[in-house]
């Protein structure tokens, strides 16, 4: 008579499964906030609105991935800091319209689950969520055999937000004259590893753990460095300052983040000499002969968030910001839109 099989013969481990749910509790534990209900395990994460200084509530959702940066932590054996970037593309997305984050949901799978890798990745999703003021209400983690190559994972993100209707940030109110300030990014964040994996390993052939002059550090640990999360720190601004505009720089570059929030009758003028550009960007570039047009929509560029603001109160905000730690620099300004135009106007 054939042997009897278990799902554990096929491939998926329940008991470690079960495991791995105990120990995300103790970390979820770490992040709750007022509103949540319940615990990890259920079928579903509760939370419960406080709506009492909230006219009109509108939820915000975003939900986003880490991308091929995976492929560098897999490749440096080091997982303890995908997780913030997960939560940060996420959160930093909701906060640009105005919504503070209340809660976040994560989708972690894998071929077969190492309980230490796992642990790693939702250690870096609590210190994420505590640094973005939201809780780690669920997840779901897959065990999914043939589905992945040995030791990879996929990861998935999911947030909400909360924003009273008369404080959305939609760009309704800017106007020619507004100015445009960008605040600095930590390196590249988590878009274009396609391209910089293409340029570092395949046309560079460099070893992880290369170290490279210019960087002053090994090239993973520079490709590995954590997504700035800008949630707190724009919710702060919010309270006090007038800001009509507000762009997360993410995959196609800054311009064209820009100009999402920009009401069609303006057109924008870019600076490009006016910030500080990381070591990083200029290493890519010449590694891979890479234009600056190419540059400008493939990464950040040194800046990961953008605001627009009237002109008076560019001052206030940029010595708010700095007493906040963040590196800020005025970077351009709106015009008023001609016909036949292009949008986006770059000086030097």
């Amino acid at each position: 008579m054939p042997k009897s099989l278990t799902y554990t013969d096929a491939g998926v481990d329940i008991d470690k499964g079960n495991q791995f749910v105990s120990t995300v509790k103790k970390i979820a534990r770490k992040t709750t906030r007022s509103g949540v209900m319940g615990d990890i395990g259920g079928f579903g994460g509760m939370f419960s609105l406080n709506l009492s200084d909230v006219e009109t509530p509108v939820l915000v959702s975003a939900t986003d991935g880490v991308g091929t940066k995976l492929k560098i932590a897999f490749m440096m054996g080091k997982h303890d800091t995908v997780g913030i970037d997960l939560v940060a593309m996420c959160v930093n997305d909701i906060a640009v319209q105005g919504a503070r984050p209340l809660f976040f949901l994560d989708y972690f799978s894998s071929g077969k689950l190492d309980l230490t890798v796992a642990t790693d990745v939702v250690k870096g999703i609590g210190d994420g969520c505590l640094k973005a003021g939201c809780a780690l209400i669920g997840g779901e983690t897959a065990e999914m055999p043939g589905m992945y190559a040995d030791n990879e994972y996929d990861l998935a993100g999911f947030s909400v937000g909360l924003v009273d209707n008369r404080k959305i940030i939609d760009g309704s109110d800017i106007a020619v004259g507004h100015q445009i300030i960008g605040i600095a990014s930590t390196g590249l964040h988590s878009n274009g590893y396609s391209l910089v994996r293409k340029i570092c390993f395949d046309r560079l052939k460099l070893e992880i753990d290369s170290h490279i002059p210019d960087l002053g550090t090994t090239i993973g640990e520079e490709l590995l460095k954590p997504t700035r999360i800008y949630s707190e720190m724009i919710h702060s601004l919010l309270r006090d300052l007038p800001v009509h505009g507000i762009a997360h720089i993410t995959g196609g570059g800054i311009a064209e983040n820009i100009i999402r929030v920009i009401p069609g009758a303006c057109n924008i003028a870019i600076h490009s000499n006016s910030w500080d550009i990381p070591p990083i960007f200029s290493f890519l570039q010449s590694a891979g002969n890479v234009t600056d047009m190419e540059m400008m929509r493939t990464f950040n560029c040194g800046i990961g968030m953008v605001m627009v603001i009237p002109e008076p109160a560019v001052q206030e905000a940029i010595d708010r910001l700095t007493a906040m730690d963040e590196k800020v620099f005025v970077i351009g300004e709106v015009l008023d839109g001609k016909s036949g135009e292009d949008r986006v106007i770059w000086k030097s």
